[in-house]
Order: structure tokens, then C-alpha cells, then sequence
């Protein structure tokens, strides 16, 4: 948590300096689960989702951020919010959602801001333990690699597919990388008890299933994503 907060300070700064106005502006529930439906719309329009698609095919889990904003003015940062579903694939079935922010700080030579859209398919349950906690480090209590693409393997890309958790970013309707080593993904206990009208555990989240009627369009777009995977 003091990361977090440390990351709070650098982040109300560059992002005060940076951005203003509909673009920092907190996300509601229903907001984050109606962008992420979205952005996986757009990704599922380019070839690279279909490899995106094999793997969730399989996968454990997912954990979508609509934006993660990257800035800096000397020293940086990076903030994302975002929501963590569970799949069950012999059912073809999801769960939750949980409602999970990213952060991360480093520093050095840096200036500017983008925005990157970033899908997380998680293979197995220890990277689903690793989410259901209050906090997690990529890169370092979980492995993340570079997911597989139809262009190129990345350097970063664990051939034999053994990682716990793959990533896939884009940003300008192109898939690119993102750093994520350091980054840390909390849970969002009070976006949890408004969206689930009061308190309730990750654990007993991501048991029930996403039927509510929010979460149509985002389930639609997943299995959408799922079905371009190749044979």
C-alpha cells in the first residue's frame, strides 16, 4: 500500500500538469466494465486477437484495463483501472466482476503521456490466487510475459507458454508492449461494494457467475474474442 500512495502523490502531479478534465476523472463500476467491453471490440478487429483468443480460450481468468495512463515529468508513473473476471473453460463460463487499479512509478529522463489499453489473460490458478488478495507486483510475486502475436514472438515471451500471466496492450488501434515489471494491482474494495451492493470477497466474487445484466455486452465481446481463436 505505501507504494500506492507514493504513487498517488506522483501521479496527481504529472497528471494535474498533463491532463485535465473527462480524462481524470475515477471510473464507476458500471463505466469500467462498459469501456472495457469496448476496448475489447476494437482489439477483436485485429489479427492479433486471434492468438489473444487462443489463449483465453483456455485461461483461468482475465483482467482488463480500458486505459492504463502513462506520464512523466522527470519521474513517471502509470495508473490503470480496471476489473478481473474468472473463466471457467470446460463450462465456457465467467465470474465476477472484481474491480482491481493498477499502479507503478519509476524514474529517470521522461516526459509526455499516452494511453495504453491492456488485457491480461491469466493461464492458472496460482496467477488467479496472486489477483484475490488486496495486493499483487507483476514481475515479481507474478511472472508476466509478452503474449504471443501472429507477427513476431517478443523477447519477452515465454516460448513454451509457462508464464502465469500473458499480456497483450495497444494503444492507436496497433498491439504494442508495455512494461509491467513492478506494477502493482490492488483490489478495489469500494468499487466491489457499490457494484455488489455491499461487502463480499474476492473469493465469493469470482464464484458467481456474470449474469447481471451489466455485464452482457462485456461477456459478448470475451467470448467473441474467444471464438476468432485458431484451430
Amino acid at each position: 500500500m505505501r507504494q500506492r500512495k507514493i504513487l498517488g502523490v506522483v501521479l496527481a502531479t504529472m497528471l494535474g500538469l498533463l491532463v485535465t478534465g473527462e480524462g481524470a476523472r475515477a471510473m464507476s463500476p458500471t463505466e469500467r466494465i462498459r469501456e472495457s467491453a469496448s476496448i475489447l471490440r476494437e482489439m477483436a478487429r485485429q489479427d492479433d486477437a486471434r492468438y489473444m483468443g487462443k489463449l483465453l480460450k483456455d485461461a483461468k481468468g482475465v483482467a482488463i484495463f480500458p486505459s492504463v495512463v502513462k506520464a512523466g515529468l522527470v519521474f513517471g508513473g502509470k495508473y490503470g483501472e480496471g476489473i478481473l473476471l474468472r473463466r471457467d473453460p470446460a463450462k465456457n463460463r465467467w465470474y465476477g466482476p472484481s474491480f482491481i487499479d493498477m499502479g507503478g512509478v519509476s524514474w529517470g529522463l521522461q516526459i509526455g503521456i499516452s494511453s495504453t489499453a491492456l488485457v491480461l489473460v491469466i493461464t492458472n490458478e496460482r496467477g488467479m490466487a496472486g489477483f484475490t488478495g488486496d495486493e499483487v507486483t507483476l514481475g515479481g510475486d507474478l511472472a508476466v510475459a509478452a503474449g504471443p502475436t501472429g507477427r513476431s514472438t517478443s523477447a519477452a515471451t515465454d516460448g513454451r507458454l509457462k508464464a502465469s500471466i500473458y499480456s497483450y496492450s495497444m494503444t492507436k488501434g496497433l498491439f504494442a508492449g508495455l512494461s509491467l515489471e513492478g506494477a502493482v494491482i490492488d483490489t478495489r474494495q469500494d468499487k466491489n461494494r457499490e457494484y455488489w451492493k455491499g461487502d463480499r470477497g474476492v473469493d465469493r466474487i469470482l464464484k458467481t457467475a456474470a449474469t447481471d445484466a451489466r455485464m452482457r455486452a462485456l461477456i459478448k465481446a470475451l467470448d467473441e474474442v474467444v471464438r476468432t481463436a485458431p484451430k
